[in-house]
């Protein structure tokens, strides 16, 4: 596979074909997900609770990011990797630019930072010194104390134009992508015509210009036993790991995945 740069994404977006993202936090799975054709590795903070056995992201710290993105970086084969930055390491200026930084050093090309509007001025900083930034918008888990709990977000039509308006404000700002976390189907396609960049979605309908999920919730893998409804398990209607993967980016590609069962209505 070809590097994945912005460019790609940016003409995948204009051509209509699916981007395909999956959480990926070490050297192994990094090239099977190349080698099956994923274009988008995202280093989450949600190895806080997939590999670490936390109840929440809030626990993981820079330091664990940055190694978990080194291990992927390791094994990567082209695909684009974005770190997540995590709970409190963007609470200043200071620690947004050192926080990205390592991670960038680390193997990253992106950085995620969770969060709306107020996330501009960070989003200007970082952009100008050369570091991509996708704005996690919706339901951000960092922030699920202050939601009260993992709950779909925009659903009344204050909030979704709120969060349209916040979404064309990051992208003026310099946001190079968007991903969005169980939103309305209807208010993600929304988004995704109004903003030039490319907008991935999860819990967010088929209309996103791409899809992204946690590896081992595509793989039937959940140390809690609860499935979230936005989830998929490709390990059981393909047997092993390498043809799951190989069939999640096949479905994206295909506009088979998500389907409707997968996405949240107004």
């Amino acid at each position: 596979m070809p590097d994945v740069t912005l460019t790609t994404l940016q003409g995948l977006k204009q051509k209509g074909e699916k981007i395909v993202m999956l959480t990926c936090y070490d050297a192994t799975f990094a090239k099977t997900a190349c080698d099956a054709g994923v274009e988008m590795l995202l280093i989450g903070d949600s190895l806080g609770m997939v590999l670490q056995g936390q109840d929440s992201t809030l626990p993981v710290t820079v330091a664990d990011m940055a190694y978990h993105t080194a291990s992927v970086k390791r094994g990567n084969r082209g695909a684009m990797i974005v770190a997540d930055l995590p709970f409190m390491a963007n609470a200043t200026t200071e620690q947004t630019l050192n926080n990205s930084a390592l991670l960038m050093q680390a193997g990253a090309h992106m950085i995620k930072l969770e969060g709306t509007a107020w996330l501009a001025e960070s989003i200007r900083l970082l952009a100008d010194r050369g570091i991509p930034v996708c704005a996690h918008m919706g339901l951000t888990p960092q922030a699920v104390n202050l939601f009260g709990g993992y709950k779909v977000q925009g659903r009344e039509e204050a909030q979704a134009q709120q969060m349209l308006e916040d979404a064309k404000s990051l992208e003026a700002a310099g946001a190079a992508m968007l991903l969005l976390e169980c939103v309305p189907s209807e208010l993600a396609a929304r988004i995704t015509r109004a903003v030039q960049i490319p907008v991935i979605g999860i819990g967010a309908g088929s209309d996103t210009d791409g899809q992204v999920l946690v590896l081992h919730d595509m793989l039937g893998l959940s140390l809690s036993g609860r499935v979230p409804k936005f989830v998929k398990n490709f390990m059981r209607e393909h047997g092993d790991i390498p043809a799951a993967i190989a069939g999640y980016v096949k479905a994206v590609k295909a506009v088979e995945f998500p389907a409707a069962e997968h996405g949240f209505s107004a």
